[in-house]
């Protein structure tokens, strides 16, 4: 098939992760793809390299995360003609932004192939995290309710990262049941499993002892990412467990005053902050912790909860969004009461007073993670995606004739 997706930008996150691995697994299963990105513009660096050397074509469009109507109309246009040109067989958006603007542009595109005696390609959206409950303002939710509510009729397909994105969808009445489709985020399983890196090298260059009990954080340095929730059970569980050391693997604004908080607690030997560090780096960085944490606030379904999982290191989580999902509760971590801190410290104080039971939570994780978020899994299960989609608007089973 030849398959179009579209992403606002291609910075280091979960949903650009989880487009490059769909992007890398149609490229080689023979299909001809087409990856379409807004500029990588960000403090949290890029994966544009990444993309550009795999072997699929990749074109920018002035399309960023920001509204900007006149840039975003450009955006528009520019997608519009350029799947006229490539007439596709799938456009399939990723994010907010280019979930809107990238359905529209197909939608148009569609129109004028069909005029011209083509067939309009099929318009499938994943939603990777809700754009209608991302603000702290009511009034800028209500916009992105009311904007995926007008684009979801014209697609073919929604695909959600976790069950509980759909659930939260048709709640608000955007779209119609049959539409919705669970895939979940596949990822590069080998590394987590035999990193190339070794635990203790690892360790070593973080400066951590081999007893020390690392619990850690993969995230962003910004608001809603839950590290205030950490830093204010910091003092508590440091001093019930001398060993204990956080690691927040990520970077981001909130930084310097993220150093400062722990500066004015006097834990700056208890902290580890790696910055940014590419994908790459992440495997080996999570094998290097005894626990994973992820207080986040917000989420699809975060990446780094089976991250953990398939380092064989159990999971303490807020149950939002789809993050329940990501793991077996009670048997490879827990899903606790959204923003409970307390609930979360004390299973966070569980785990760090039971290795017995860090290890056995560990391995059920990691059998779990493995059937579940594998990438080929992901893949497999987009293709039967595409198909159905294809054949829904008239195209058969196989390509779309042209």
């Amino acid at each position: 098939m030849r398959i179009v997706h579209v992403i606002t930008r291609l910075i280091v996150g979960g949903a650009q992760e989880n487009t490059l691995l769909s992007c890398e697994g149609q490229h080689g299963r023979g299909h001809d793809v087409t990856l379409i990105t807004g500029p990588a513009v960000g403090p949290e660096g890029s994966l544009m390299d990444r993309a550009t050397s795999y072997g699929y074509r990749v074109e920018v469009v002035p399309m960023g995360r920001a509204i900007r109507p006149i840039a975003d109309w450009r955006a528009y246009k520019q997608l519009v003609r350029g799947l006229v040109e490539l007439r596709p067989d799938v456009v399939h958006t990723h994010s907010s932004k280019a979930g809107i603007i990238g359905r529209w542009a197909a939608h148009e595109a569609g129109r004028i192939i069909a005029k011209q005696g083509g067939v309009r390609p099929a318009v499938v959206h994943t939603i990777h995290g809700l754009a209608f409950t991302a603000s702290t303002k009511r009034s800028v939710n209500k916009v992105y309710e009311w904007l995926e509510r007008r684009a979801a009729p014209i697609s073919d397909a929604i695909v959600c990262v976790a069950t509980a994105m759909a659930e939260q969808s048709l709640a608000a009445r955007i779209g119609r049941p049959e539409q919705y489709m669970t895939v979940y985020s596949g990822m590069e399983t080998r590394a987590f499993v035999d990193p190339p890196v070794t635990r203790a090298e690892v360790r070593r260059s973080l400066g951590m002892a081999d007893d020390d009990l690392v619990a850690g954080t993969i995230a962003r340095l910004f608001y809603l990412k839950g590290h205030d929730d950490l830093l204010a059970m910091a003092p508590r569980l440091c001093a019930q467990f001398p060993r204990l050391k956080f690691m927040f693997v990520g970077d981001g604004l909130l930084r310097p005053q993220f150093e400062q908080r722990i500066a004015d607690m006097h834990l700056t030997d208890r902290f580890i902050l790696t910055g940014l560090v590419p994908p790459s780096q992440i495997p080996q960085l999570v094998n290097a912790m005894d626990i994973l944490v992820h207080p986040s606030r917000r989420e699809g379904l975060a990446r780094a909860i089976p991250q953990g999982g398939l380092a064989a290191i159990p999971v303490v989580t807020y149950d939002v969004d789809g993050n329940r999902e990501g793991l077996l509760e009670g048997q490879s971590g827990w899903a606790v009461k959204a923003f409970d801190i307390f609930e979360l410290e004390r299973r966070l104080a569980e785990l760090a007073g039971d290795p017995e039971k860090r290890r056995r939570m560990g391995e059920a994780g990691r059998r779990f993670a493995l059937g579940r978020f594998d990438t080929r899994v992901m893949v497999e299960a987009l293709e039967k995606v595409y198909a159905d989609a294809v054949a829904s608007v008239g195209g058969g089973s196989g390509p779309v004739s042209r």
